[in-house]
């Protein structure tokens, strides 16, 4: 995680340069008054949209946990909402455009499972459970193997290296 960030500087200097090009060459094609009110009206409307996103994924966070149910949908969904909101607020028309995209429903489902799988993967699968409810798991039928010593370059717990057809099956943590 950490060796990741190093990189950060490096990409916010990219993506200012790509905003950039982006807005002088459509400033070009319509001209730099037009491109301005662009840039302009899709920060305002983010501005609104990251009010709304806000509210819905609170009511229906709130709304889960009182139902008893599993909050992790409804939390992964406002999140990807939220994120989408907060880009669409900043200034520049690519960043506004990918928010935008992650507010259209099937990007936004597509976008919040890969945050699921994501939160999946860095929280133990008891807490991972309670997120999201029962999960589905692959078998691997064959005899059982010993567990080997860890060693960095083994998989994580949980993931087999068992060639062969996966049984598909439910695991209820309750």
């Amino acid at each position: 995680m950490r060796r990741g960030l190093k990189f950060v500087p490096l990409a916010l200097l990219l993506l200012t340069l790509l905003e950039l090009a982006v807005f002088v060459l459509v400033g070009r094609a319509v001209g730099f008054g037009a491109a301005l009110l662009l840039v302009f009206a899709a920060s305002l409307l983010g501005l609104v949209l990251l009010r709304r996103e806000g509210m819905r994924a609170w009511r229906r966070f709130r709304a889960a946990a009182q139902a008893g149910q599993p909050p992790g949908p409804q939390v992964t969904d406002g999140l990807v909402g939220l994120v989408g909101a907060l880009l669409l607020a900043l200034p520049g028309l690519v960043s506004g455009a990918v928010g935008l995209l992650l507010l259209v429903p099937p990007l936004r489902r597509l976008a919040g499972g890969g945050v699921r799988r994501t939160a999946e993967r860095r929280v133990s699968s008891m807490v991972a459970g309670d997120l999201f409810g029962p999960r589905r798991v692959r078998v691997y039928p064959g005899a059982p193997q010993p567990a080997p010593a860890p060693s960095p370059q083994s998989p994580p717990a949980g993931q087999s290296t068992q060639p062969g057809p996966a049984i598909e099956g439910e695991i209820v943590d309750r």
